[in-house]
């Protein structure tokens, strides 16, 4: 029987099985035959594997997405203050006389930074003014130094947005800070170094005179080629306003700073003009006098405005201040929108195994003998990330974050922000190698001068770990803003707008009040950390009565009656606010969490799924020290 049936299906044309086409079948059994899948095969749910590919591919597109418009976002912030004061920071830079004291200089740095919120800027500035002959270069060294201070802010102010999550705000606002004392102190000590010996204009200067070195092509724009299409549709400005006030040309203080032209011609022609005398003349072979005039050759330039501008602004009938403050606050709305939603997504991508492997790859050293050599690894991967998005603020602000949530220590945030201040160095040494021949020199001295100070400051507060104090003094920052978040608040204004305006006082009022002010308070904070040091270190050194600040006021050692204060008055102000207070629910969950966590308060680089294998006694005695040296 088998046999017969092999031998019938091989003789058949068609397998019996299959059914003939349905072009062949008449119309009753055609319209019986199904033609699509049943509806309960397309509703199966995706396979676990497959939905957690699709979900961390979503998240990673959104993740970019948001860094996208938190770049542009930055750019148009820094549009926005040029705006709002960029005619004043042209105005400040006119008093050639005030910049010939290196204090005044500094501060001068330091504010107009502050003003169009871009170091690039300020150096274009001041690179403008040496070439034009109102600043000479030495003059100009404070003034870069200044610009170093001045650009650390934006990431200060970022770390602010992330103040809800009082852990998180402790990292995050030391990781930001980090920055902030390690220019402070560069400062500190290569200033008064700089005014006494002139090291870096002289080792500059041997430098531009040693290589001759010709101009070049513009400047490769690596990541304004990706966000430029939609910065410049919402605003584009003329930035040689700002540098033609303040090398005091007329014409440029009626000029708007929002470009309205994009595409011009200027054509230069010889004509004979009529001068009062000879010496009025181009030169003397150009030169053709009767008995009562003078004629001479001039070359005259027309400018021809062909194409106009497409950003939105361009016909708005409004002030410069207007627009100005109108994109100051959208682009603020849409920076702290874009880093909570960023922060969410960090949140929600790094956990359990992620987290572990993430943590490992960027915080790890390499293994003995070259754990030394990973902070350097760092640092060139700092410059190089600077390098690529051509701006220092922009890439603090983007690992701001990640030191938030603890995904990067403060220990590997510290390198990677040294190496930001030398890719924003690099990038300006381009630029100027790009420059005109006329002002080629100049620049490119400026920008070494840049350089030199960061590489030095490098040398200083960094190899030796006992001398990262910087570190040291953003955890202690960081756990004083924990505690009382109003504090950073005044951090921020104090170092970045109240000392620099107090300064600049001092240097205006003449070297007699600058010392007879200056000195005794620098004395004083002198003999404070002096008595700091030796409180925590050899208390049997000091007498019974400095062994503590208890024998002064409670307000004078401790931030808990300002607290109160500041508590009182938030109360009285937003009585129906609950973010201005810390509700009970939040001590409750506050407290849980130390209970949890051995009654420790989380470091700036913990991240709770990090943390297995941890010796609380030895990070609580850390900081016990650390707030002993910093109590005052």
């Amino acid at each position: 029987s088998l046999s017969l049936s092999l031998s019938l299906s091989l003789s058949l044309p068609l397998p019996l099985s299959l059914p003939p086409p349905l072009s062949l079948l008449p119309p009753l059994f055609a319209s019986s035959i199904p033609l699509s899948l049943p509806t309960s095969l397309l509703s199966l749910p995706l396979p676990p594997p497959v939905l957690r590919v699709v979900t961390s591919a979503g998240k990673g597109l959104l993740l970019l997405g948001f860094l996208y418009m938190f770049i542009c976002s930055l750019d148009i912030l820094s549009s926005a203050f040029q705006l709002v004061g960029g005619k004043a920071a042209g105005d400040i830079f006119t008093e050639g006389s005030v910049l010939s004291n290196p204090l005044a200089g500094l501060v001068i740095g330091v504010l107009v930074t502050l003003l169009v919120q871009s170091s690039s800027t300020s150096s274009s500035i001041v690179v403008s003014m040496v070439s034009s002959g109102l600043l000479q270069v030495q003059m100009a060294v404070p003034v870069i130094m200044g610009t170093n201070i001045g650009t650390s802010v934006t990431n200060t102010l970022v770390a602010m947005t992330q103040a809800g999550d009082r852990n998180k705000f402790r990292r995050a606002f030391a990781g930001a800070t980090v920055h902030d004392f390690f220019n402070w102190l560069s400062v500190l000590v290569f200033l008064p170094l700089e005014v006494a010996s002139g090291y870096m204009y002289k080792l500059t200067k041997l430098l531009v005179d040693s290589f001759n070195i010709q101009g070049g092509e513009k400047t490769p724009e690596l990541l304004h080629v990706i966000t430029d299409p939609l910065t410049k549709a919402i605003i584009e400005l003329d930035k040689s306003v700002i540098s033609g006030i303040a090398t005091g040309d007329p014409a440029a203080r009626n000029k708007s700073l929002i470009l309205k032209w994009c595409k011009t011609f200027t054509n230069v022609t010889l004509r004979n003009e009529t001068v009062p005398g000879p010496e009025n003349c181009t030169s003397p072979a150009l030169c053709w006098c009767s008995q009562d005039l003078c004629y001479t050759l001039h070359n005259i330039s027309e400018t021809y405005n062909i194409q106009t501008c497409n950003h939105i602004f361009v016909n708005v009938d409004l002030s410069d201040l207007a627009i100005g403050l109108i994109l100051l606050a959208l682009s603020l709305l849409v920076l702290c929108s874009c880093l909570i939603l960023i922060v969410k997504l960090l949140n929600s991508m790094l956990k359990g195994q992620v987290a572990m492997v993430i943590k490992k790859v960027l915080n790890t050293d390499f293994p003995f003998p070259f754990g030394w050599v990973t902070g350097y690894i760092a640092i060139l991967v700092g410059a190089g990330m600077t390098f690529i998005v051509q701006s220092s603020s922009v890439f603090t602000s983007a690992i701001t974050p990640l030191v938030g949530i603890g995904v990067i220590s403060i220990e590997r945030a510290y390198p990677l922000s040294l190496g930001a201040n030398i890719g924003t160095t690099t990038t300006a040494i381009l630029a100027a190698m790009a420059a005109p021949g006329d002002t080629l020199a100049n620049a490119l001295q400026i920008a070494l001068i840049h350089f030199v100070f960061n590489v030095s400051g490098i040398i200083l507060w960094y190899p030796i770990p006992f001398t990262r104090i910087p570190i040291r003094l953003a955890k202690a920052l960081g756990d004083i803003t924990a505690e009382y978040r109003w504090f950073a608040g005044v951090y921020i204004i104090s170092c970045f707008f109240l000392l620099p305006l107090f300064v600049f006082g001092l240097s205006m009022a003449g070297w007699k009040v600058l010392v007879g002010v200056g000195v005794p308070i620098v004395a004083l904070l002198i003999i404070i950390i002096i008595v700091n040091v030796l409180q925590a270190r050899l208390p049997r050194c000091l007498p019974a009565v400095l062994h503590s600040w208890d024998f002064l006021p409670l307000w004078a050692h401790s931030l808990e009656p300002w607290d109160r204060v500041v508590a009182v008055v938030a109360a009285k102000c937003c009585c129906c606010c609950k973010c201005c207070q810390t509700g009970p629910e939040e001590e409750e969950v506050e407290e849980e969490e130390e209970e949890k966590g051995g009654g420790h308060f989380l470091e700036m680089y913990d991240h709770p799924a990090m943390m297995n294998g941890v010796d609380w006694g030895e990070k609580r005695e850390d900081k016990e020290d650390v707030l002993k040296a910093t109590q005052l």
